[in-house]
C-alpha cells in the first residue's frame, strides 16, 4: 500500500502533462522510471489506469475514477504541509507563479528579483501566459488576473485599478482621421485583443448613457505586446490598458481619443486556491505585489 501512494504525485503529473516523457520533466525524472511507477500502481490496484498507444495517453474508465481520488488526496496532503509549515521560519518553497505576459514582462519581472533578495529561500517558477489557466490542476500558488473575474472557488485580492485609454498613432490619425464619436469606429481599422475578458464589444460611457461598439478590423491578435506594437507602426486603433501604453502616450507616439467618453475601469487581482491555510510563502508574495503595484497606471 505504501507503493501505492508514493505512486500518486506521478500519477498525478501523468494525467495533468498528458505524456509520461512531459511528466518525467516535471518530476526531475526520466521517462523509463516514471513508467515504471505507473507499471508498479497498476500492478498493486490491480487494473489498468491508461490507454497506450504510439500517438496519445489517455485514461481508462478506472483512470478516470481514481484520478478524482488522486488529486484530491494530493491536494489535501499539500494543504496539510501548508499548515504545518505556515509559521516556521523564514517562507519558502517553490512559489508557482501564471500571470499575462505583456504585465510580467513591464510589472512583475521588474519587482522579482527585489522579492527573491528579500526572500532567498522562495524559488519562483513564472508561467507568462495571456490564456487564463486553470490553477489547481496547473499547480499554481498564484494567479495574476485582469479584467473580470470568472465566477469560481478562488479567492481574488485587488492589487490595483486598472484604467484604459482609446489610442492610436500621429500617422494613423493624420492619414484617417480623429473619431469624434464611438460611432466613428466603424470606419476605421480596430485592432483587437482576441483574449478580452469584457467581451468582443468595446463599452463607452457619457452622460449616464451607456455606448457599445463591436470592433472590425484586419488583425486580431492574443499578446497585447504585438497591439502595442502595431499600434506604433500606424496600422490602426485600439482599447489598451494604460499600464501598457503611458510611456508611448507621454512621449506622444500614440495619441488618446474620445477623451469625452469613459471607459469601463478594470481591476488587476491575485487570485489562489481557497484554503484553510494560506501558505507563508503565498502570502508574503502578495503583501509584496499589493505594496509595490500601487504605481500601476
Amino acid at each position: 500500500m505504501r507503493d501505492v501512494f508514493s505512486a500518486i504525485p506521478v500519477f498525478v503529473a501523468v494525467v495533468e502533462s498528458g505524456s509520461f516523457s512531459a511528466a518525467a520533466e516535471r518530476l526531475n525524472m526520466t521517462k523509463s522510471a516514471v513508467s515504471k511507477r505507473i507499471s508498479g500502481l497498476e500492478d498493486n490496484l490491480g487494473t489498468r489506469l491508461f490507454h497506450r498507444s504510439t500517438r496519445k495517453l489517455t485514461l481508462t474508465e478506472a483512470g478516470e475514477q481514481f484520478s478524482d481520488y488522486a488529486r484530491n488526496a494530493l491536494f489535501i496532503a499539500q494543504q496539510g504541509i501548508n499548515a504545518t509549515t505556515l509559521h516556521q521560519g523564514k517562507p519558502k518553497g517553490t512559489l508557482k507563479i501564471n500571470a499575462p505576459m505583456t504585465f510580467s514582462r513591464l510589472h512583475l519581472v521588474p519587482l522579482l528579483k527585489e522579492f527573491l533578495d528579500q526572500y532567498p529561500d522562495i524559488k519562483v517558477i513564472l508561467s507568462m501566459d495571456d490564456k487564463v489557466v486553470e490553477m489547481i490542476e496547473g499547480g499554481y500558488d498564484v494567479g495574476i488576473r485582469i479584467g473580470e473575474l470568472k465566477d469560481s472557488s478562488l479567492i481574488a485580492k485587488r492589487l490595483a485599478k486598472c484604467h484604459s485609454v482609446v489610442c492610436a498613432s500621429p500617422e494613423y490619425l493624420a492619414e484617417y482621421g480623429t473619431p469624434k464619436t464611438p460611432s466613428d469606429l466603424k470606419d476605421h481599422n480596430c485592432i483587437y485583443y482576441s483574449l478580452f475578458q469584457a467581451g468582443v464589444e468595446w463599452t463607452f460611457y457619457r452622460d449616464n448613457e451607456k455606448l457599445k461598439v463591436e470592433p472590425k478590423g484586419n488583425f486580431v491578435v492574443n499578446n497585447s505586446d504585438a497591439i502595442c506594437e502595431m499600434l506604433l507602426q500606424g496600422l490602426g486603433i485600439c482599447q489598451m490598458p494604460t499600464f501598457i501604453v503611458r510611456n508611448h502616450l507621454d512621449s506622444g507616439r500614440l495619441i488618446e481619443v474620445l477623451q469625452e467618453f469613459s471607459l469601463p475601469d478594470h481591476n488587476i487581482y491575485a487570485v489562489y486556491p481557497e484554503r484553510r491555510h494560506i501558505p507563508e510563502k503565498v502570502r508574503v508574495f502578495l503583501e509584496f505585489l499589493e505594496n509595490r503595484l500601487s504605481s500601476v497606471y
